[in-house]
């Protein structure tokens, strides 16, 4: 049987589809001794790097340059694309977001190194033995991969998380959701055909499961930037429920954009989206760190009220004791607090530990009226048999 952490690998397997043969190669030019794309156009304004990844992995990135851009946008697609069949898009989006632009493949992905290879072998007549070598790409491979992008843009180009707008498409959005969840500063976050989580998108549950990939129904509700959500109501990959639940569970959700009769993978071909987007991307440009404190102080004030409130009342309510099993599953039990002091320990409530010791009932009544006892009553009828003595 495997455990949750293994059913978690192998369902992160099945998420990813990256093209094969890649649609770009990365080599060194030998006459700059710069790294060039090919499979894509020359351009000047586009640096191509190579990222080590603190999972051992290199990744490929775009940066385009924008001379009039004010903030920077990281870009993280979808599951079934890589750079080379990007690069149209990200060219359009510079011009007309007026942005700096840092794309990346994931591990896995274009020339980014970490290939998965499968080989499969019979264990039994009703089941088969998946044996994966060089797992990627991977869930906890794409986490990497974005915090290694966005080091490099701190480090290589000095932009800090203030001047930086996340932008995840599909997939993307686990990435970039588990980014934004750490860093408090950032400018915004934007959410394109995003997902729930990644068994949301087969089955509908409402909620979560140990083994589930990309929780971003909960790592939506650590982010403290402004949250712009953009989906199709006709999206037959991802239904436009995620979107919606997604905007509403944001702590600072922005006017929201739902495409009618937008798909999954078309909805940059609608006019409302690259309108939208940059009304989005101009507002964020105008916003200051203290107009963004005057807007989240009334917020923050509240969640201080209610910390203070659950903090009053846990004395006088039953406490709960989390057991962890299997490594992220974990049960919850409850046991009773004494009514006076609010203590299970304490020595004023002894009925109450008395009553909660194991044992088994005794029948109170004499034999000859207990039709099925003979003394000791473990299958009596009486009610008297059940009746706690010590209460």
């Amino acid at each position: 049987m495997p455990s949750g952490c293994s059913v978690s690998s192998l369902a992160a397997r099945f998420a990813f589809f990256p093209p094969e043969p890649a649609t770009y190669a990365v080599r060194k030019d030998e006459a700059t001794g710069r790294l060039v794309a090919s499979g894509v156009p020359r351009d000047n304004a586009m640096d191509v790097l190579l990222v080590d990844t603190s999972r051992g992995n290199k990744v490929v990135a775009f940066y385009f340059r924008n001379p009039c851009a004010r903030l920077t946008l990281l870009y993280s697609h979808g599951n079934a694309a890589d750079l080379g069949q990007l690069y149209d898009l990200f060219v359009q989006l510079k011009v007309n977001l007026k942005i700096n632009l840092m794309g990346y493949d994931y591990s896995g992905y274009g020339a980014s190194t970490g290939k998965v290879h499968l080989q499969a072998s019979w264990m039994s007549k009703l089941s088969i033995s998946l044996l994966w070598h060089d797992m990627q790409p991977s869930e906890e491979n794409t986490y990497a991969d974005i915090e290694a992008v966005y080091q490099c843009l701190e480090t290589e180009y000095g932009i800090s998380q203030e001047d930086i707008i996340l932008y995840g498409q599909s997939v993307g959005s686990g990435p970039t959701l588990h980014l934004a969840s750490r860093l408090p500063r950032l400018r915004g976050v934007v959410l394109h055909s995003a997902i729930l989580s990644g068994l949301r998108v087969v089955c509908h549950v409402n909620f979560t499961f140990c083994f589930d990939i990309y929780k971003n129904v909960k790592k939506i509700k650590k982010v403290k930037c402004p949250v712009l959500v953009i989906h199709g109501t006709d999206d037959d990959v991802v239904d436009w429920s995620h979107g919606k639940e997604l905007w509403r569970l944001a702590r600072e959700p922005h006017d929201p954009l739902w495409i009618k009769g937008g798909g999954h993978c078309n909805l940059e071909l609608y006019p409302d989206f690259i309108r939208h987007l940059s009304r989005f991307v101009r507002e964020m440009e105008t916003v200051t760190t203290k107009a963004r404190l005057r807007k989240i102080r009334p917020a923050l004030h509240q969640l201080r009220k209610k910390a203070a409130h659950r903090a009053s009342t846990a004395a006088t309510t039953t406490t709960t004791t989390t057991f962890t099993a299997n490594c992220c599953c974990r049960v919850r039990v409850r046991k009773p607090t004494c009514p006076s002091c609010g203590s299970f320990g304490c020595g004023c409530c002894g009925p109450l530990r008395s009553c909660l010791a194991l044992r088994f009932p005794r029948c109170c009544r004499p034999p000859a009226a207990c039709f099925t006892c003979g003394g000791c009553c473990w299958s009596c009828r009486c009610r008297s048999c059940f009746k706690c003595c010590c209460c």
